[in-house]
């Protein structure tokens, strides 16, 4: 019996042709060869001054909008172009962001935006500012068995909640349907597993790392009638 040879099924490409280092001549000779081979594609673009990248941006019609580029401000600028053209629609501003981001072309006057992007930036911090403590406490010797090391993560000089609870006053927050509890000292600071926090919303990103978080209104405390409000309130 024959063995039946499993298709493996792939996946559209994001980038479905290219052409790259053509020179801008082709769009006032051979128009027409032109327009048949990419009339009606969306993609990303590029515009060099002969070697040198000039300017990149995204088009849903590429052929018309490189050649727009021909009697813009940008006309004097470049003398090639390259273009991708992209599959999906919804990956063509992403595309363009991070080649911008790279790059960062002279005509270009605005950076690319990555705003559904995480920026990993704080946590490398936090890891080098860890893995720097634990350097130094196997050169010095680490401290004394029994004593905690808290550690402060300072988000501005300022600690808005000083004065405004008891100390030690439990405040509490949910995410994704999990419980979180950390503490209110004295001097304001927002204990949080064992690390110190001079803000609401500092000690909510450590929770919530995916964008923006308001922790005034995520983290809640007990009134005197044992309700749950939000830390908000007592800025009103």
């Amino acid at each position: 019996m024959s063995k039946v040879k499993k298709q493996v099924r792939r996946s559209r490409p994001i980038v479905e042709a290219y052409l790259e280092r053509i020179g801008q001549k082709v769009f006032k000779d051979f128009s027409s060869v032109i327009t048949a081979l990419i009339k009606g594609n969306q993609g990303i673009y590029a515009l060099y001054k002969r070697d040198k990248l000039y300017y990149i941006g995204l088009a849903s019609n590429l052929k018309n909008r490189i050649k727009h580029h021909l009697n813009d401000k940008h006309k004097n600028y470049w003398t090639h172009f390259s273009l991708y053209i992209i599959s999906k629609q919804e990956h063509i501003k992403e595309f363009e962001s991070v080649i911008l981001r790279v790059a960062w072309p002279k005509g270009n006057t605005v950076k690319g935006k990555l705003s559904r992007a995480k920026n990993l930036r704080p946590s490398l911090k936090r890891q080098l500012k860890a893995e720097w403590v634990r350097q130094i406490d196997g050169i010095i010797g680490s401290r004394k068995k029994g004593v905690k090391k808290v550690q402060i993560k300072t988000t501005g000089t300022e600690k808005p909640l000083k004065g405004l609870f008891r100390h030690y006053q439990p405040i509490y927050g949910k995410y994704k349907g999990k419980q979180y509890k950390a503490n209110v000292l004295k001097s304001g600071y927002i204990k949080l597993n064992n690390k110190l926090y001079s803000t609401p919303t500092g000690a909510a990103q450590v929770i919530i790392d995916r964008g923006a978080v308001n922790g005034w209104n995520f983290w809640k405390y007990k009134d005197k009638s044992g309700e749950l409000r939000r830390i908000s309130d007592l800025r009103k």
